[in-house]
């Protein structure tokens, strides 16, 4: 079992309190304290900007700081849901970014993102500035990293409203509309080439009206198995 504490960053537009379930499943698999960076609403509306990046990310190294304090390796295992995930790759580096320069590689040997829109066919700007600094899984082997795409919901050109919608929203991230995804991220934007790849048949991006996701108990059991 990995001996060291986790730090949760969420992703866009979320607060920290959406994740307290997830947390508590986290910590109970690994059976380390959960730190959940207090990235929140109004800061998430700033990321169009490489300054709101910043200032999500440093909310990321606030919890990571105050984690390794408790922290047995000195280290800490950090975990990022969609956004969340690509900004946590980010934040390992020492390459200043927008008059920053986060080198959360000191602290940080495991990462595990979830769900995070990591490759971007159109748009992106920000997410491919990370690929472009950083491709890939770019600090392997020293850091682990994991990444975990859900596969719960096919986009169709021709099906119904939804799958119309979701057709687009995956072509938009990987090319390919008719692929699948979690409802948000098809998996091909979510396996981070060079990582340890996982994908959770079932899995949506968030857990609304009762979906099994990424914070679902028996989802966390199979992912975290990657870590542990």
């Amino acid at each position: 079992m990995n001996p060291q504490p986790v730090v949760f960053l969420g992703g866009f537009l979320s607060v920290p309190s959406i994740y307290a379930g997830m947390a508590q499943e986290i910590a109970r698999v690994s059976g380390q304290r959960v730190f959940v960076a207090q990235a929140r609403t109004y800061h998430w509306l700033t990321t169009v900007t490489a300054a709101g990046w910043a200032l999500v990310i440093r909310k990321l190294d606030e919890a990571v700081r105050e984690a390794v304090k408790i922290s047995a390796t000195g280290k800490v295992t950090v975990i990022g849901h969609s956004s969340g995930g690509v900004m946590a790759r980010l934040y390992l580096g020492a390459k200043p970014f927008n008059g920053h320069i986060f080198n959360g590689l000191q602290w940080v040997d495991t990462l595990v993102t979830l769900g995070s829109p990591h490759y971007n066919y159109r748009g992106g700007r920000l997410r491919n500035r990370v690929n472009a600094i950083y491709p890939d899984a770019f600090f392997a082997p020293q850091v682990k990293y994991i990444s975990v795409a859900g596969k719960s919901l096919q986009g169709k050109r021709e099906g119904a409203s939804a799958e119309r919608r979701l057709y687009g929203v995956y072509k938009r991230l990987c090319g390919d509309g008719s692929t699948w995804g979690d409802g948000f991220v098809p998996i091909e934007s979510a396996l981070l080439k060079g990582s340890e790849q996982i994908v959770l048949k079932g899995a949506h991006h968030f857990g609304l009206k009762g979906n099994s996701w990424y914070g679902t108990p028996s989802l966390v059991d199979e992912w975290w198995r990657a870590v542990g």
